[in-house]
């Protein structure tokens, strides 16, 4: 047996920078958290070559003092806890000692780094764990700005696995994104061989941060989520069902400020999309769980990416719930999305021809006679095709006096008043404030019989003594008041007209500013789920007169005598006098047309897996079965007023807003949009 002896420093600093320092990637998310713990509030990280070569990150911190320069690149040299008891309460990103101590290990570091209260700031190099010289005094910005190049420079055997640059660049990148969307409120750049890659803008605001980093499109299908139990608090962006993911990339779940890969978290997440989301799609979503320290250990993985929660039930419930209520909350109903149309030039092919030029020819003159000016505006007093309005003094009544007739001789033209009620014209409980009062005997007692006067809305005449006149106006003025629209309440479904259909399979129909296309397959699938998950299937349950009759084994008999009470919620009764014979004597009425034996046989074998205590969720697969089997088809011909009750129910119930498959069942197009496409606005 070889002699044991202790490795030397060089040795053991290169093997325990392996266990922290893997890649590029993993140099940025130690030295920027570092700067998040030393409070900076602008980070810009900067790369050549995928981080291989040249790596910068600058924060403005709180700096380092020249003494402690240093005593930061040993191993185990920390800031952040200084005894066990700590590590039940730890707050900080960084709190082992061994980020600087490492990267030093395994390449060529510089450091600047000044305290707002120094005068002067402090220049260390360091190589292979081996300082190059004394700290010296030097002028620089406030904070800290590291500079690392030649990674793996003294390590030939991990520098032959790094990836290409391309490869290295991303993921630095992408660990940058990570740490840019748990600290909105720190601005955040990222430059990626001399070019802006992103920034955020520090302002607090998750969805800006997010808008920053993944664009518009990813924001634009986000919905946000809150929640808490006292035990968790969750707040953040989940995706809507229609927009998911293959992979799950883009899930960032992030425990106290700190981005971790949580497989508690993600099976929670993918739970609430239950019976919403399409096959083989993933929910992306930017989550932040905040909980007591104490109750959750980040002490597990090397780099800090994975945590172990004491009580992970109320973690996994606690999310669950967090998305399931904000999905239920957003209604979950879709715009549909017109895309604009791309003209593609072709800058190969000739200038076309100078078109040629049409002119205008002048319009003809036309005489328009020069009309005599109105008289000098007063309030309530205008000329109207010679009708000249008066207010009579004392009361809301305009005066009409009727134009002179020119045949007539001015000796015998007559001059009557006729009154109409402009109270419906002016807000109610309001009095004009430049009507002024006057004595009731200016009112005439009676009105004759006049002729309506051209221009002239016609006037119900009003024929009534003096005494009942003052009392007739208030009367007049409620009946022509306008008509009060009745409030819809809050429990009243919102009411739709349905047009028609296309294709024989998408119903049109219309609401205020709104037209709505429903898939009808896809949305009577998922109303036929729903009355047999929720178990109102069995108001629908039809007894038959000759009973089916399916062969089934003795633990599927046993599944289906265990569990009536189960089968009546679905809608299903069965009869059990002719065993190993099963007879079924009720089924929904919308499954009377399916093959019972098939239905019948897989309810009990889904019942069998259940085992002791199974749920109607064990039952999905078999439910879908039903339903989509059940449900209306393309094609199939359906009445105006099947089609009527059936957008109805989809618009009307929120939950209803994807197929079982997670197909969406409708979408919506706006007035405004269909006016766009038509150039009207």
């Amino acid at each position: 047996m070889a002699q044991i002896t202790v490795l030397s420093k060089e040795i053991s600093e290169l093997i325990a920078a392996g266990e922290v320092i893997e890649r590029p990637a993993s140099v940025i998310k130690e030295v920027v958290e570092n700067a998040i713990d030393a409070g900076a509030k602008h980070i810009t990280v900067e790369i050549k070559n995928g981080g291989t070569t040249y790596m910068r990150i600058t924060d403005d911190g709180c700096g380092m003092s020249p003494e402690d320069v240093p005593t930061a690149f040993l191993r185990h040299a920390t800031s952040k806890i200084t005894d066990k008891e700590d590590l039940d309460h730890i707050y900080t990103l960084g709190f082992r000692g061994e980020a600087l101590a490492s990267i030093s290990a395994v390449a060529r570091v510089s450091l600047l780094t000044k305290r707002r209260e120094d005068a002067y700031g402090t220049r260390f190099s360091i190589n292979g764990s081996v300082p190059e010289g004394d700290p010296e005094q030097t002028g620089c910005p406030d904070g800290t700005t590291i500079i690392i190049r030649d990674f793996f420079y003294n390590v030939p055997v991990r520098q032959r696995f790094m990836k290409k640059d391309v490869t290295e660049a991303n993921a630095v990148s992408q660990i940058v994104q990570k740490i840019a969307l748990s600290h909105p409120e720190i601005a955040f750049q990222m430059i990626r061989d001399n070019r802006m890659e992103f920034c955020t803008d520090g302002s607090g605001d998750l969805y800006a941060a997010i808008y920053a980093i993944y664009g518009k499109e990813f924001a634009h299908d986000l919905i946000p989520v809150d929640y808490d139990d006292g035990y968790l608090r969750i707040s953040g962006y989940t995706c809507k069902p229609l927009y998911a993911k293959s992979t799950r990339s883009f899930q960032n779940f992030f425990i106290n400020g700190r981005f971790v890969r949580s497989k508690a978290c993600s099976v929670a997440l993918q739970n609430a999309y239950e019976n919403l989301i399409m096959t083989g799609k993933f929910p992306s979503c930017v989550l932040m769980l905040h909980m007591n320290p104490t109750d959750l250990d980040v002490n597990v993985h090397p780099a800090k990416a994975e945590v172990r929660f004491i009580n992970e039930k109320l973690v996994i419930d606690g999310m669950y719930f967090a998305v399931k209520t904000a999905l239920m909350q957003n209604g979950l109903i879709y715009e549909f999305q017109i895309p604009k149309q791309k003209t593609i030039t072709d800058w190969t092919a000739p200038l076309p021809e100078q078109l040629p030029v049409y002119e205008q020819p002048p319009l003809p003159e036309v005489h328009i006679p020069v009309q005599t000016p109105a008289e000098e505006y007063a309030p309530f007093e205008t000329v109207m095709e010679g009708v000249k309005l008066n207010p009579p003094k004392g009361n809301k009544l305009f005066s009409i006096t009727t134009p002179e007739i020119p045949r007539q001789k001015p000796e015998n033209r007559i001059q009557e008043n006729v009154y109409v009620d402009v109270s419906a014209l002016e807000p109610r409980g309001e009095t004009a404030s430049h009507m002024e009062e006057a004595p009731q005997d200016e009112i005439p007692a009676s009105i004759p019989q006049q002729p309506p006067v051209s221009g002239v809305p016609v006037v119900q005449e009003i024929s009534v003594p003096v005494s009942e006149k003052t009392t007739a106006v208030p009367q007049q003025q409620e009946e022509t008041a306008a008509p009060v629209i009745p409030v819809q309440s809050e429990t009243e479904p919102a009411r739709i007209c349905v047009i028609g259909e296309v294709f024989r399979n998408y119903i049109l129909a219309e609401t205020e500013g709104q037209m709505l296309i429903f898939d009808k397959h896809a949305a009577h699938e998922r109303v036929l789920f729903e009355r047999l998950k929720s178990g109102r299937a069995q108001q629908y349950r039809q007894m038959l007169m000759t009973p089916a009759r399916t062969l089934l084994a003795s633990d599927e008999i046993d599944a289906l005598q265990n569990h009536t009470e189960l089968l009546l919620k679905m809608g299903f009764s069965f009869d059990f006098s002719e065993l190993p014979y099963v007879r079924t004597t009720g089924v929904p009425t919308f499954a009377l047309e399916l093959n019972l034996d098939e239905i019948v046989t897989e309810i009990a074998q889904n019942l069998v897996l259940g085992k002791t205590n199974p749920q109607l969720e064990y039952l999905d697969d078999t439910l879908h079965t039903i339903a989509c089997k059940a449900a209306i088809k393309a094609n199939d011909k359906n009445d105006l007023s099947e089609l009527q009750k059936l957008a109805e129910e989809v618009y009307n119930d929120e939950r209803i807003r994807h197929c079982p498959h997670g197909r969406p069942v409708m979408f919506v197009v706006t007035k405004h949009e269909l006016e766009k496409q038509f150039r009207r606005v």
